[in-house]
């Protein structure tokens, strides 16, 4: 386990510590890739290989996610992820030529529940949320719609684990906003200062926790690989950027810079 915390950090004042969900507490993009071939796999696609579906797939993925917020499915998406993925879907056939709405929602549906049924918590999540439960409150806040978010909270059964859950599609906005991060310091009833984020996403968590005065722990795994990424790398911080308060490729490293006791010790 690897662990980088920056000179003078101190974690001595945090009285909350939030969660993001994906890809931090559980490998998102792990179930959403296997839940993606299997759906190819379910429901085939006529005279299109597969690689060229997952290929498409990405190439729309990348478009559709970047004008989201600015179209307006962003409303729909916000409570309906399931319309959203169909739609996705749909644009996928078109553009390989393909006018078929049924056959696009069969495949979102199998993609859907495929994704669900491998979405696992990383081996430690629980040991982590079990012992700081005990010592301070905990919060998620995790971007996604409304209803798959609840669904994949369900999924994992954590919810109990959680004092409060601020979810981009009840709230309305979603991380970077630091409208989102103000709200969770109202639900903590603490000062900014007293709060520690945990995220894997630099753009997403760290800057706007960092930007709102937050303690932050910056989780780095291997397997954060979005399918439509372009690099096949985990996310990198820009050059010159800031530096978060701890990086680690463990969760477990809480632990250690809070100052809290593990199970088994």
């Amino acid at each position: 386990m690897e662990t980088q915390v920056k000179e003078g950090a101190d974690f001595s004042k945090v009285r909350a510590v939030f969660f993001d969900l994906d890809d931090t507490l559980c490998a998102y993009w792990d179930a959403a890739k296997g839940g993606l071939r299997a759906a190819l796999d379910e429901v085939p696609v006529p005279n299109v290989t597969k690689e060229t579906l997952l290929k498409t797939w990405s190439e729309e993925f990348r478009r559709f996610a970047s004008e989201l917020k600015t179209s307006h499915w962003y409303e729909i998406y916000l409570s309906q992820g399931g319309v959203t993925r169909t739609q996705l879907m749909n644009e996928v056939l078109l553009s390989l030529g393909i006018d078929d709405p049924e056959l696009a929602w069969r495949l979102s549906d199998s993609y859907g529940r495929e994704r669900n049924a491998r979405l696992r918590l990383f081996p430690e999540s629980i040991e982590v949320l079990t012992v700081l439960q005990r010592a301070y409150p905990l919060g998620m806040i995790t971007n996604g719609p409304a209803d798959i978010q609840r669904q994949q909270i369900a999924t994992l059964g954590i919810n109990d684990y959680f004092s409060h859950i601020l979810i981009e599609g009840e709230f309305g906005k979603g991380k970077p906003d630091i409208a989102v991060m103000r709200r969770a310091e109202e639900m903590a009833g603490v000062e900014p200062h007293e709060m520690l984020f945990v995220g894997n996403s630099y753009a997403h968590d760290m800057v706007p926790a960092m930007d709102c005065g937050w303690k932050t722990f910056w989780i780095r795994r291997n397997s954060d690989v979005a399918p439509s990424s372009r690099t096949g790398k985990p996310e990198e911080a820009p050059p010159g950027s800031r530096v978060p308060d701890a990086v680690a490729d463990d969760l477990r490293a809480l632990f250690q810079i809070l100052g809290v006791h593990a199970q088994h010790e």
